[in-house]
């Protein structure tokens, strides 16, 4: 986002597939002027900072990373 804003970005519209509460907060923390639409929020994040009980790292798992 703030790269986005820095390029001239003006209206911003942020589209989440998954999202956890903490991460929506922080998003409107930083940027309350963005538009932020979210398919599901997701209950928290735990101490690694994966969605629970939803996707973890999705990445990691689609790459077969091993953490």
């Amino acid at each position: 986002i703030d790269m986005l804003k820095r390029a001239g970005a003006r209206r911003i519209k942020g589209i989440f597939l998954v999202a956890a509460p903490e991460g929506l907060r922080a998003v409107e923390a930083a940027h309350p002027d963005v538009e932020i639409y979210t398919a599901a929020i997701d209950e928290r994040l735990n101490d690694k900072g994966y969605i629970l009980p939803g996707l973890g790292d999705a990445g990691d798992r689609i790459f077969g990373t091993r953490l």
